[in-house]
């Protein structure tokens, strides 16, 4: 009788979570989801009264240098739908999103949920692209520093990751073009005079690729080497690391097995919402090398405004970092039982 009330209360102790039924992950679930909504939605929100705020008239844009009388400045107005009150306008954008439509540009006279769709491969591509390198090439140095700290490599890749996370990308572009002395293309994507066929377009593109993607790649790749090196620092007194060095293992399996899976975890938040920021990172840069991406459109948006455009690429850009950074939660939940527990 008492072996069995033993055995009882230790099946209730080793699993705490058992009388639940998972009722904690689904909550956990559910409650993260509620609050990507929400800040989905307060960004619409926001976003929509922010941009009436730009300074600038569209209308007073769409027919400069051209005489207009009065009475087809107000027709005009009152087709594009702003001589409504602000509720009005809002109330008509929002009930639009439900239907998936993100309005008409005032300038192109195009909807813009199409235009948007036409610059997202461009953008992915690119900003794709060099997250993906920078992520490979900013953890491995950030290991490597972090495991030889103090010395000679820590402190030259440390400097150089500051030196080159605190250059306006805008600046770097240009400094690029001027070094490289048109070895690259320096507009566009493609050429006009390249030979048809999918590997010349294809080798094309990626020639086109390289100074945007190496604009944004040393900038992207000193994040991650500054965050992985302070993580992987954190852990290296860790005790865990004692008793597996005391074990007899080699420093190096120490390190690869031990240390860096837990130090990692702190990155996942980083590289999650580097790739839900794809016009960030991108504006600046497409801007000067005239890529045609979605930060080439809201260069362009702005100097309108184009106000459609603008609230269209705000919404696309928000869901994008509010869902990468729900993954990220989730995901940092199966990774790290000690967020399992809390």
């Amino acid at each position: 009788m008492t072996q069995s009330l033993i055995t009882d209360q230790a099946a209730v102790l080793v699993d705490p979570d058992e009388n639940r039924g998972g009722t904690g992950t689904t909550r956990f679930v559910l409650t993260k989801i509620a609050e990507a909504l929400a800040s989905i939605l307060l960004v619409i929100v926001l976003g929509f009264l922010l941009f009436r705020l730009l300074p600038g008239d569209p209308v007073a844009f769409m027919v400069r240098e051209r005489p207009t009388d009065p009475a087809q400045i107000a027709e005009l107005r009152e087709r594009l739908g702003i001589d409504k009150p602000v509720l009005t306008q809002f109330w008509d954008y929002f009930t639009g999103l439900f239907r998936g439509d993100f309005g008409e540009s005032y300038i192109e006279r195009r909807p813009v949920l199409d235009m948007i769709g036409e610059r997202l491969w461009p953008t992915v591509l690119l900003v794709g692209s060099a997250t993906v390198l920078a992520v490979a090439i900013g953890l491995w140095l950030g290991i490597r520093a972090a495991w030889k700290r103090n010395s000679f490599f820590d402190r030259a890749q440390t400097g150089i990751a500051l030196t080159l996370w605190s250059v306006p990308q805008f600046w770097l572009g240009l400094l690029l073009l001027v070094a490289t002395g048109g070895l690259f293309p320096s507009r566009g994507m493609h050429s006009p005079d390249a030979a048809p066929g999918v590997l010349p377009q294809t080798l094309d593109v990626l020639h086109h690729l390289v100074l945007p993607c190496v604009t944004l790649l040393v900038v992207f790749y000193a994040q991650y080497m500054l965050v992985m090196r302070s993580s992987l620092l954190g852990e290296m007194d860790a005790d865990y690391l004692t008793t597996a060095r005391a074990k007899g293992l080699r420093d190096d399996l120490v390190r690869r097995r031990h240390a860096v899976p837990n130090a990692l975890l702190p990155t996942v938040t980083l590289v999650f919402m580097q790739f839900g920021m794809v016009v960030s990172g991108a504006v600046t840069v497409e801007a000067v090398f005239s890529w045609p991406g979605l930060g080439q459109l809201t260069y362009d948006a702005i100097h309108g405004p184009d106000l459609p455009v603008l609230q269209g690429v705000l919404v696309v850009l928000a869901s994008a970092v509010v869902l990468m950074n729900l993954f990220a939660e989730l995901l940092y939940r199966v990774l790290d039982p000690r967020v399992r527990t809390a």
